[in-house]
C-alpha cells in the first residue's frame, strides 16, 4: 500500500509538470530576451549559462542522499550548497541584478531542484526506516497533513518574487539559529529533560552491539509499536520505552515548518529535527525516518505547487543524474546510521548547521561569505 501511494503521488507530480511545460518555456524565453546573455548554451539552455559537470553532480547527490537519510535533515540544504556554490548557479543568478527576471527564474529553479532531490531521498528513507521499525507513523502523518497547506501557500505567494540575495540571507539565518538550538540540547542542561529519549537510544545502541557480536536480535520487532492513537493523544513504545504526544501539536507545527521550508526551497528536515527532538522528545534514531515521511508529503505538494502555479523551469538532465545519486546515498544512510551514537548524529547536524548558517547568512546580508566553500 505504501509503495502504491508513493507511485500515485509521483505520477501526479509528473502529470502537473508535463502540463506546465509551455508556460515554463514562455517564462524562460521572456527572461532571456530581457537579459540578452551571450555565449554557449549552458544551464537551462541559457546562452553563457554555467556548464555543470554531471560526474560531480552525481557524487554530490550521493552525499545529499546519505546525509538526509542519516540525520533526517540537511538534504535540501546540502542540495542548495551544490546548486548555489559548487555548480556556480548562485553567482550566475546574482550577475543579472536583483530585479532581473533571469535572476529570479534561476533562484526559483534552484529551490525546486533542491526539492526534487529531497523528495526522492525522503521517499526511499521513509520506506526503509518503516521496515526497520524506526518511523513513528502517526506523528509523521500528523506533520504531513499540516504541511499540505503550508507547502502550497508559500510558492503561490513568492514564486518569481524572491531575489537570490534575500533568499541566501534568510536561508543562512534560520539554519544558524537551529544549529545553536541543537547545540544547547547536547549540553547537560539540555539533555536533562530528554531522559526517555536517552534511555531509548541506549537500549537501541545495546541491541546493535549485541547484533554485531553475533547475537540474534530482532531490531524491527523491538521498534516502534503504537499503543494508542486518538485525535488528542498518541502513545507508542520504542525498545521498551514509552513516548506520548498530542497529534494536534505536530499538525500545527507541520504547517509552519512546511511553509518556511517551501520558502527556502529545502525539505524542512532542519526544522523537523529540532521539533521531533524537543517537542516530541524522540531519540535521533527515530527522527530520521519520521522526518523523512513528513518531508516527503511536503515535497510532493511544494514541487507541484512551484511547477504548476509558479511556472518554474528546471534542468531535467541534471535532475536525472542527481536522483540516481540520491537513491544510492539514501539506501546507504539507514544501514550506516544505526552504528553512529545518538549524540554524534546530533553533532553532525550541529556542525553542518553552523557552517551553512554562517556561510549563507554572511553572503546574503554582507554580500560575501566569511567562510570558504566545501
Amino acid at each position: 500500500m505504501l509503495r502504491s501511494n508513493k507511485t500515485l503521488m509521483l505520477l501526479a507530480v509528473l502529470a502537473v509538470c508535463l502540463m506546465a511545460q509551455p508556460a515554463w518555456a514562455d517564462a524562460l524565453a521572456d527572461a532571456i530576451a530581457e537579459a540578452n546573455p551571450q555565449g554557449e548554451p549552458g544551464y537551462l539552455g541559457i546562452p553563457g549559462g554555467p556548464q555543470i559537470n554531471l560526474i560531480i553532480a552525481l557524487l554530490w547527490a550521493i552525499w545529499v542522499g546519505w546525509i538526509f537519510s542519516t540525520v533526517g535533515a540537511f538534504g535540501g540544504i546540502m542540495a542548495g550548497v551544490g546548486h548555489i556554490t559548487i555548480f556556480g548557479l548562485g553567482d550566475y543568478a546574482s550577475s543579472f541584478g536583483k530585479g532581473a527576471k533571469l535572476n529570479k527564474l534561476v533562484t526559483d529553479s534552484i529551490r525546486v531542484s533542491n526539492q526534487w532531490m529531497v523528495g526522492c531521498s525522503a521517499a526511499l528513507s521513509s520506506f526503509n526506516y518503516w521496515k526497520a521499525g524506526r518511523l513513528v507513523l502517526p506523528l509523521a502523518i500528523a506533520l504531513g497533513i499540516g504541511s499540505i497547506a503550508g507547502s502550497w501557500l508559500v510558492p503561490w505567494l513568492t514564486a518569481g518574487k524572491i531575489s537570490l540575495k534575500a533568499y541566501l540571507g534568510y536561508f543562512g539565518l534560520f539554519v544558524l539559529f537551529l544549529g545553536c538550538y541543537l547545540f544547547y540540547e547536547t549540553t547537560p542542561k539540555g539533555q536533562a529533560s530528554k531522559q526517555a529519549a536517552k534511555k531509548a537510544a541506549d537500549a537501541f545502541q545495546k541491541a546493535v552491539k549485541e547484533q554485531s557480536a553475533g547475537g540474534k536480535v530482532d531490531m524491527a520487532e523491538m521498534g516502534v509499536k503504537v499503543q494508542k492513537f486518538t485525535p488528542s493523544a498518541c502513545e507508542f513504545t520504542f525498545f521498551g520505552v514509552e513516548f506520548k504526544f498530542n497529534p494536534l501539536i505536530p499538525l500545527v507545527g507541520g504547517f509552519f515548518i512546511a511553509a518556511l521550508a517551501s520558502f527556502l526551497g529545502v525539505g524542512g528536515g532542519f526544522l523537523l529535527v529540532p521539533f521531533l527532538t524537543s517537542v516530541a522528545g524522540l531519540p535521533m534514531y527515530l527522527v530520521a525516518g519520521t522526518s523523512a515521511l513528513a518531508v516527503f508529503v511536503g515535497m510532493i505538494n511544494s514541487i507541484a505547487s512551484y511547477m504548476f502555479l509558479g511556472n518554474i523551469t528546471i534542468e531535467w538532465s541534471l535532475i536525472g543524474v542527481e536522483l540516481v545519486g540520491v537513491v544510492i546515498g539514501s539506501i546507504i544512510g539507514p544501514k550506516t546510521s544505526k552504528y553512529i551514537p545518538d549524540v554524534w548524529l546530533k553533532r553532525i547536524f550541529i556542525v553542518l548547521a553552523f557552517y551553512v548558517g554562517i556561510r549563507y547568512t554572511s553572503q546574503g546580508f554582507l554580500g560575501y561569505s566569511i567562510l570558504p566553500p566545501f
